[in-house]
Order: C-alpha cells, then sequence, then structure tokens
C-alpha cells in the first residue's frame, strides 16, 4: 500500500507531542524472549579457540546484536513508537525531573571556605595527568577567531577555574596566539620550536609553591647610606644575572609575592637590554662606560646616577668555537613537569644556534654521575637529540660526582683558541657528595683557573637552591639565570646565546669615589652580593663579574646633596665641619673600572669623571622604575610615599621601543604585585588563582 510521506511527517509529529504509550508488558516479554532465542542460537566459539587478544569483545556484544535482529523484526510504526518512547523518556529524566525543584543553578565552592578541598584535588589530578601524559604536538599558533567563537552561558564554577600554580600556565597560553602586547613576539618562533619538539608540546601548569619549602637565597642586607665624608669610596663587581627577574616573576604569575630575600635589585635591573653607546673600532677596551644623572623618582630632593657598561658584540663567523658540556641533574626531585621537561625543551632551542665546528657532550646525575653523550659535533643533531630524549629522572643528587665528570669532559674536548664552558642545568638541589658552597667555592674558582667556565640554570621551585647556584656560577665565571617559561629559555639561551658563553672581559671591577663637596651622602641600589672591599679593586687575584659579547651591565647610585633637606645623617659632634658648599665643577665622583682579557691575568685600567647632567632618555627612567619595583617588593624604606602607581607610571613613560614585550611585561608584573599587596609572600590571595585580568596593559 503506497503511503503519503507527508501523511508519515504529520504522525511522527503529533507522536512527538502526544504523551509517550504506555508500556505493554506482554510485547516487551516477547521482545526479550526473542532477543534472547536469537542470542542462543548464534554459533559460539570454542573454548579453545577464543582469543586472549585485548581486542576480544565483551560478550555483551551478542545480546546487543540480538536487540538489533529484534528491533529488525519490528514495523516501521513500532520502531517510531520505540524510539518517540526512548527521546520522550530522556526528556523527562534530563530536563523535566530536575525542573521540579526549581531552575537550575550550578553548585559554587566559595573560594573563602577553608575545606574546599575539591579545588585542591582537581588541581593535583591535572598536573599528575599531565606529567603522565603522552606527548602531543600542539600547534604553533591558534586563531584568535575560535576564540571568540566559543559561547560562554554562565561564569564557571571555582572548581573548574585554575589553581594558583596553574595560573602560571596563563603566560605560555597568551604566547600560543592570543592578542596581547605583553607578550613577546618571538611566541611564534618559540611554538615552532616546540611543535617540533617529541616531549610534551604545550607547557604543564607550573606548580605553586607549597608550604613548607627548601628553597634558599643568595642575597645579604639592604645597602645602607653612606657618609662621604667617612667612606667616600665604593667598590663592587659587575653582575649580569638574572635568574631573581625571574623568580620574582614565576611567583607573581603564580598568585603570590616573592619572598624579600629573593629579590636581588641588580638582577632585575639588568635583565632588560639597554640602548648603550658600544665601543668603536678604534677603542681598546671591549666595552664602553657612560653615565647620566637625574633627578631620583622618588625624592625630589636627591639624585639617581646611572652607570651603564656596554659590551662589544663580534661577527658570529669571528667567535671562537664552542666546547658545550650540559650537565644535568636527573635527580627524583626534577620530575615536575617544570623541570626535567622544560629543560629539555629549552636545550633543543638552544642547538639549534650552535655552529658546526661546536662540540656537544651530555652528562647526567642522579645518585651517580654518568656521560650521556660523548663529545659529539653539533652538526650530528640527530644523536644529540636521541641522547636528550633519553634522559629520566629518579634518584638523589650527587652533584659533585657530576661536575668532576663534566669538567674532565670538557678539559677532554678543549682546543687551542677554543671556549669551553660546563652548562649546569638543576633544581638546585644538592644532596649528596660535597654540598657545602664553600666546598664547591673552591673546587669551581681552580677549575675556572684552567680555562673552563661554568653557567647555571635553574629550573622549577619549592627545593631551589639559589645560593648554591649563585656560588656556582660566580666562581665559574659565569651567568646564573632561572627558567620558569619556554619563552625564557628563548631570550637566555637564544637571543642572548653569544653573551652568555662567550667572554670579552673578566674580573670586571666597578669602584667609585664621591666628591664630599658635590655629593654627601649615597646609596648603591643593589649588588649587595657584589660587594668588594676597597683593596681588591686592585688585587688582581681577587676574582669579579664576567662580561659576554653584547652584554651590558647597569647600576644605580641614589646621592644627596650637602644643603640638601633629603640628608639623613647629623653632622657628628666632635669632628671638623665639613664644607658643605659645593665645588661648584658639577664633578660629582669619579668612576674606575678594572678589567682582564680573556686568558689574561693582569687587569686594565678605564678611568672616567661623572658630570652632572646628560640625556635622560627612556632607558634610565625604565631603569629607575625597574629599581623601585624592586624596593617596592623588598620592602625598602628610602622610597617615602612613592608607590605603585608612580612605579607603574614611570614604567609606562620610560617604554620607548620594546621589539621584544620585555618592559610591556614588567609593567603587567607591576600591576599583578599593586593587585597582590597586604598578602603575604609565597601565599596566594584568600587562596584563589592570580588576578589574571592585571595581565592585560591598560
Amino acid at each position: 500500500m503506497n503511503t503519503d510521506p507527508k501523511d508519515e511527517f504529520d504522525r511522527l509529529a503529533q507522536a512527538l507531542r502526544s504523551a509517550p504509550p504506555a508500556p505493554d508488558p506482554a510485547l516487551r516479554r516477547a521482545a526479550f524472549a526473542r532477543a534472547m532465542k536469537n542470542f542462543d542460537e548464534l554459533a559460539k566459539e570454542p573454548q579453545t579457540e577464543m582469543r586472549p587478544n585485548q581486542d576480544r569483545p565483551p560478550k555483551r556484544a551478542g545480546f546487543l546484536n540480538g536487540v538489533r535482529h529484534m528491533l529488525s523484526q519490528f514495523s516501521s510504526k513500532q520502531v517510531l513508537a520505540a524510539t518517540t518512547s526512548v527521546a520522550a523518556l530522556c526528556i523527562g529524566l534530563f530536563v523535566i525531573l530536575p525542573m521540579q525543584n526549581g531552575p537550575y543553578q550550578p553548585t559554587l565552592i566559595e573560594p573563602s571556605q577553608p575545606d574546599a578541598t575539591p579545588v585542591e584535588a582537581a588541581s593535583a589530578t591535572s598536573r599528575a595527568e599531565a606529567a603522565n601524559a603522552e606527548p602531543v604536538d600542539a600547534p604553533a599558533s591558534f586563531p584568535e577567531t575560535a576564540l571568540e567563537a566559543a559561547p560562554v552561558d554562565m561564569a564557571p564554577p571555582v572548581a573548574a577555574m585554575p589553581s594558583p600554580g596553574e595560573s602560571g600556565l596563563i603566560r605560555e597560553r597568551m604566547v600560543a596566539g592570543q592578542s596581547n602586547p605583553a607578550i613577546s613576539p618571538n611566541a611564534e618562533v618559540m611554538f615552532d620550536a616546540m611543535e617540533a619538539t617529541s616531549d610534551v608540546a604545550m607547557m604543564p601548569p607550573i606548580a605553586m609553591l607549597p608550604a613548607e619549602t627548601t628553597e634558599a637565597f643568595a642575597n645579604a642586607e639592604v645597602n645602607p647610606i653612606k657618609i662621604t665624608a667617612e667612606e667616600p669610596v665604593s667598590t663592587f663587581s659587575a653582575d649580569v644575572d638574572t635568574a631573581s627577574y625571574a623568580v620574582v616573576r614565576d611567583s607573581l604569575m603564580s598568585g603570590y609575592l616573592p619572598p624579600p630575600e629573593a629579590v636581588r635589585i641588580e638582577e632585575m635591573v639588568n635583565y632588560f637590554p639597554y640602548d648603550y653607546p658600544a665601543p668603536g673600532a678604534q677603542d681598546e677596551a671591549p666595552f664602553k662606560a657612560s653615565v647620566e644623572v637625574m633627578p631620583t623618582p622618588w625624592n625630589a630632593d636627591t639624585q639617581l646616577v646611572r652607570i651603564g657598561l656596554q659590551g662589544r658584540m663580534p661577527a658570529i663567523e669571528d667567535r671562537p668555537p664552542l666546547n658545550l658540556v650540559f650537565l644535568i641533574d636527573t635527580s627524583g626531585s626534577m620530575q615536575d613537569p617544570d623541570k626535567l621537561p622544560l629543560l629539555k625543551q629549552s636545550l633543543r632551542l638552544m642547538l639549534g644556534q650552535l655552529r658546526l665546528d661546536d662540540q656537544v657532550a651530555m652528562v647526567a646525575y642522579a645518585g651517580s654521575a654518568g656521560e650521556v653523550l660523548p663529545p659529539t659535533p653539533a652538526s650530528d643533531s640527530a644523536r644529540i637529540l636521541a641522547a636528550l630524549d633519553r634522559l629520566d629522572a629518579g634518584g638523589s643528587t650527587n652533584g659533585a660526582a657530576g661536575l668532576e665528570l663534566a669538567y674532565r669532559t670538557a678539559e677532554s674536548m678543549a682546543g687551542e683558541g677554543e671556549v669551553s664552558r660546563v652548562l649546569l642545568a638543576t633544581d638546585g638541589d644538592f644532596n649528596v657528595g660535597i654540598s657545602d658552597p664553600d666546598g664547591l667555592e673552591g673546587y669551581i674558582a681552580r677549575k675556572r683557573d684552567s680555562g673552563t667556565y661554568l653557567s647555571v640554570l635553574g629550573f622549577g621551585r619549592g627545593n631551589l637552591d639559589d645560593a648554591t647556584m649563585q656560588v656556582l656560577a660566580q666562581n665559574g665565571n659565569g651567568q646564573a639565570a632561572y627558567i620558569d617559561t619556554l619563552q625564557e629559555a628563548q631570550k637566555v639561551l637564544v637571543d642572548q646565546l653569544s653573551g652568555a658563553l662567550f667572554p670579552i672581559a673578566g674580573d670586571v671591577k666597578l669602584q667609585v669615589e664621591w666628591n664630599p663637596t658635590e655629593v654627601a651622602e649615597y646609596r648603591l641600589i643593589g649588588y649587595e652580593t657584589r660587594a668588594l672591599r676597597r683593596e681588591d679593586f686592585n688585587n688582581d687575584k681577587i676574582d669579579a663579574g664576567e662580561l659576554g659579547a653584547g652584554h651590558s651591565v647597569t647600576a644605580l647610585y641614589e646621592v644627596t646633596a650637602p644643603d640638601s633637606p633629603a640628608l639623613l645623617n647629623d653632622a657628628l659632634r666632635y669632628q671638623p665641619a665639613a664644607d658643605a658648599a659645593p665645588s661648584g665643577d658639577g664633578e660629582l665622583g669619579f668612576l674606575r673600572l678594572r678589567y682582564k682579557d680573556p686568558g689574561e691575568t693582569v687587569s686594565k685600567l678605564i678611568e672616567t669623571p661623572i658630570l652632572t647632567g646628560g640625556e635622560i632618555d627612556d632607558d634610565a627612567r625604565f631603569a629607575a622604575a625597574i629599581a623601585g619595583f624592586g624596593q617596592l617588593l623588598n620592602g625598602a624604606t628610602y622610597l617615602g610615599d612613592w608607590g605603585w602607581d608612580e612605579a607603574i607610571a614611570l614604567a609606562q613613560s620610560g617604554k620607548g621601543d620594546d621589539p621584544f614585550g620585555y618592559r610591556n611585561e614588567a609593567i603587567s608584573l607591576m600591576r599583578l604585585a599593586q593587585s597582590l599587596q597586604g598578602s603575604a609572600p609565597g601565599t596566594p590571595p584568600m587562596g584563589g588563582p592570580a588576578p589574571t585580568d592585571m595581565l592585560t596593559p591598560r
């Protein structure tokens, strides 16, 4: 019989609108009986022929086949009635029943509840799954249109939001293509490199700093005000380390203020590149000094003196061959996603910058040390990457044994005119072997004098031994950096590779003699761990900082004139009164610098006066803003009423040309620190995640 399709659709529509038919017990029993009969009639597989493989289908598949056969026996009307009943039942279960108790309301966990353990459990579970997940490739970028198209019907419950530690991943996700000018334009380059790796391509969440940690930071009491008439000379070693700034950033991005002892202002200031004049071809010295004097942003009655050194950048083809030994910590503490996995990705970025005549070796250490890769030409990238892939974390940490093997390997690679360097990558947890910094200091110094330098890369938080890392780097004539993201690895190991590995001047010391008729009081901002005695300046046996190719060094002094109302010290009763009248010649002081050419043992001297005036450019304003940023973080008492708003405004005025986004990121961090003020260092506010809206520049 021919049936009009329109009538069929009408009946279907009517069936959907009408109440579902009541189940017929007789038809139900008949259907199940037929299904069981079909199941019993199926051909059975002998027990001896059953496949033991995991692809064996479950036994209930036979029942499902019987159901399918049963349905095939129904007429079209019976099938329609059955499907309509199922649809109505689903609607009733998922829509109608909940509405009997009122509109749907999502259950939220208040952040202030101390027992909101599902948040912690979800965060811990996500981190564990990320650590054990199979490697996946991530796209180089994510289209913004896809993000914009995602509808948002309601605010997600707190349990679905990232934990304070996971908020550290926000920065990496921004790099992945979300529009934010605070992120470096090199993001696409980094994610291209991530896509090419075989490890986890997307960075896993950075774990929040636990309540109980073993972290130790190298720092000292903040430099006090010095009276020029009593102590006119200030001496310190040059510094180009950047670890402190990265630790500060990691803390803020994880939702808590950094510990004050983790803030070394000179490392924060020197994190940024500055456009100082470089030495010309006719200059004998490998670097050039420049001095500017400006009003102090936080005190109108004092002046800020900025001393800048700019190293020469030789042509890449002129640099000597490099013998590089990766000394990699594979102890159990390195298994976290932000440690060994990030370390391996970071070193992959670096390998692409080496020349064909460079050599690479690899030593791993845990309970004992071993050679993972013998000296290998950098051109054999497949062999190097394969050795890197074999690294895994486990065991205790015998750092001393690893250092000894790494140095022996580097010495076996050394050639005439070549540069040999050990690059130690660790979380700083030295718990076996020579763990005393004093014992390591002498060992590293002896190896440095033999021509092999040491640089240190720190990874991860919780047991970061910054104090030991600083001892190793300073005595190894190397740089100490902290890698918290792949973007930081790009900066340290790619953008600044030549400066980090190829020295142009060693034992660089600075000494300033202040003119008491022009400067009554002064203080050096930062460099507490780099202070030298006055007599150390002329002693060539005293070690000091190293300046790498293209590197710059910045130092800031705050000085007070004899007639300034900002003087903090009264004249002494029993000392002859100093002539408080300025001399008028405009010479605030005299700068002396000493350095050694690479491989030399006798230092050379450079002298230049410190004169009033000079060009107050964007670099000077921004360096002052970062110095203020660091003082706000470590609780310095010399800022008066100057606070976060003023620091942010000053940094904005000095942002200038910011091709890599470093300065814009710093301004975002200032805003984030301002929002976190009042919370204890190391403690997220109210146990919640970092306020990520602070990351977007206004």
